[in-house]
């Protein structure tokens, strides 16, 4: 989402490289270039000016350290300041002693709200949390089995009165179940519309009188620019909202919304959609979309999702196998499943610090490099994954394994030549020696893993400290076994 907005931030480093210092003069073609950026990106005018204000006093106010170029302090200066536009820090999803914690769905016809739903309510299903949703849509044609449907895919329950009844009826009586049930969280969806109108408005208004919520969550498609933002105003100034999930900022949506809704509504973004996938929902961390949009990667999320999927007994297992030099294509076949499990390799890979600048088509490249891997693996006997040095010595075995997976020997050849050659640098990294980097599996990922084409971005100074915790909450989970991240 954020590929245009970064291209163009990276073109305001470069005004100050060469430079010994940050001065008046120099900074100027820098925040032209700033300036030139976030209105591209459909962020409000007002926002725009306020920031580039902000940066400037404080650019012109820095001292720059020894040793840290100019670039990188106004890299630090700019980062800073996004994530003071964007709320400054993560605000949780209330939890109250007294049950049921009430939220409230509310937003426009198309915003993807019904999903929304469905999605805080896996999420909150992870953090142990049970869950009741309410079905209030009784406007939209199937709105309801939609989300019978979701709540049967997520293991939700679903509470409905069907299309006939009154919204502010099935509300207050999916609340009172959730109640007599002991649910910890009672999500209620309703209905969206068109446009803001009176009739919407006003029917919400009386959900929220009878139920009387804990949050009240609006739901806005990233994909409206800025005018995400003025919609959050509105219903805030209306209704009264607690925080904001943006949708679709997966998509080519240019960034506006995510940098504006806060700094316009006076609300916090609680959440953000990534996808279309029931899963694909994350708490908003203003420092991590900050980094990000600075090219820097999102480490802290990629752990995150990789803990998700992770089982720690296996994460020691690997570890053992890895030091032993034991590690083999099954185990490799069950990294590249991981893989996918947490998404698509074009995510996974803008998370890592340097690999944000990497082509569609190099991305796409490694994408085929593990298909490729993983039908070569799959034609193999048992046997032969779990000892990869027969494969090494039997060109018989590799022409089968060619045949079977429709490559030729010589990509089964080096399929096994460069995962040898992973498998004893992977073991010297467990020992505490960096060697170099080989190119693994063809020249696509390979180089892109190696350093090359991860673009050249600058790094503002103490950069690790920025995502060794800041905005961090530690889960409350009693499944012991994904809490770690291993060495994997």
């Amino acid at each position: 989402m954020f590929d245009a907005l970064s291209d163009r931030l990276e073109s305001a480093w470069k005004k100050l490289r060469g430079q010994d210092k940050i001065s008046q003069s120099n900074i100027q073609d820098a925040l032209r270039e700033v300036r030139r950026a976030l209105l591209e990106a459909d962020v409000n005018l007002q926002v725009v000016k306020d920031f580039i204000s902000e940066v400037e006093a404080k650019a012109q106010g820095a001292d720059v350290l020894a040793g840290v170029r100019p670039d990188q302090q106004f890299i630090k200066i700019v980062h800073d300041e996004l994530v003071q536009v964007m709320g400054a820090e993560n605000i949780p999803l209330a939890e109250t002693e007294e049950q049921p914690t009430i939220v409230l769905m509310a937003g426009l016809q198309g915003t993807g709200k019904t999903t929304a739903s469905a999605k805080l309510a896996l999420h909150l299903r992870k953090l142990d949390r049970s869950c009741l949703l309410v079905a209030t849509d009784v406007y939209r044609p199937a709105a309801i089995d939609q989300l019978v449907t979701l709540g049967k895919q997520i293991n939700v329950p679903v509470f409905d009165m069907g299309s006939g009844a009154d919204p502010v009826e099935i509300a207050r009586q999916g609340v009172e179940r959730g109640r007599a049930e002991g649910v910890n969280t009672v999500i209620i969806d309703t209905a969206g519309r068109l446009q803001i109108d009176e009739d919407m408005m006003g029917e919400l208004a009386r959900i929220k009188e009878t139920v009387q919520p804990h949050e009240t969550l609006l739901v806005v498609d990233s994909m409206t620019g800025q005018e995400a933002a003025n919609l959050t105003r509105t219903f805030h100034e209306q209704i009264g909202i607690t925080g904001a999930i943006l949708t679709k900022l997966d998509g080519d949506s240019r960034g506006g919304a995510a940098l504006s809704v806060r700094q316009i509504s006076g609300a916090p973004i609680k959440f953000v959609g990534v996808g279309e996938k029931v899963e694909a929902l994350q708490p908003f961390y203003p420092d991590r979309m900050a980094s990000r949009i600075l090219g820097m990667g999102d480490v802290l999320t990629l752990v995150e999702k990789a803990q998700e999927e992770i089982d720690l007994a296996d994460a020691e297992k690997m570890q053992e196998k890895i030091l032993s030099a034991k590690f083999d294509f099954t185990d490799f076949l069950k990294q590249l499943r991981l893989l996918k499990n947490m998404g698509s390799l074009g995510g996974i890979m803008k998370m890592i610090p340097g690999m944000g600048k990497l082509s569609d088509d190099q991305l796409k490249q490694g994408e085929t490099q593990l298909k490729r891997c993983e039908a070569m693996i799959n034609s193999m006997t048992r046997q032969e994954r779990h000892d990869p040095d027969l494969l090494a010595s039997s060109p018989s075995r590799r022409r089968r394994i060619a045949s079977g997976s429709g490559y030729r020997e010589s990509d089964v050849s080096k399929l096994v030549a460069d995962f040898q050659k992973m498998r004893s640098l992977m073991q010297q990294m467990g020992q505490g020696q960096m060697p170099g980097m080989p190119g693994m599996f063809g020249g696509g990922m390979g180089n892109a893993f190696a350093g090359g084409g991860g673009g050249n971005r600058p790094a503002a100074p103490g950069w690790r400290g920025y995502n060794s915790g800041a905005g961090t909450k530690k889960k409350k989970s009693k499944d012991k076994k994904k809490k770690g991240f291993g060495n994997l």
